[in-house]
């Protein structure tokens, strides 16, 4: 198992990547990071968060968390499977960002 820790939260539980996904304590929250400035909810993140820079689902995390969780998502990213099931998922997520970058909802 691949983990990587990014922060801990005031409350104590571990922000961790774990195997392609961002955890709060353990459990998967999301397989990206977004940039704060094209969240949808980014002006009542930033009255909450002041320093945040990105989202990772829920967890807002400034610039240096956030390089370390892209960091470790690109490495498991980059560990290419060439199996039949792994390319048939890759392909199937990238019809998704494709689908949903030209606007569907």
């Amino acid at each position: 198992m691949d983990k990587v820790l990014v922060k801990t939260t005031l409350d104590g539980r571990a922000v961790e990547v774990i195997n392609g996904w961002v955890c709060l304590a353990g459990q998967p929250e999301t397989d990206e990071v977004v940039v704060l400035e094209e969240h949808p909810n980014r002006q009542a993140i930033l009255k909450a968060v002041p320093n945040a820079t990105h989202m990772a689902g829920r967890l807002p995390l400034t610039m240096p968390e956030a390089s370390v969780a892209q960091a470790a998502l690109r490495r498991h990213h980059d560990r290419f499977d060439g199996s039949a099931l792994a390319v048939s998922e890759r392909m199937r997520q990238a019809a998704w960002k494709k689908v949903f970058a030209e606007g569907a909802e």
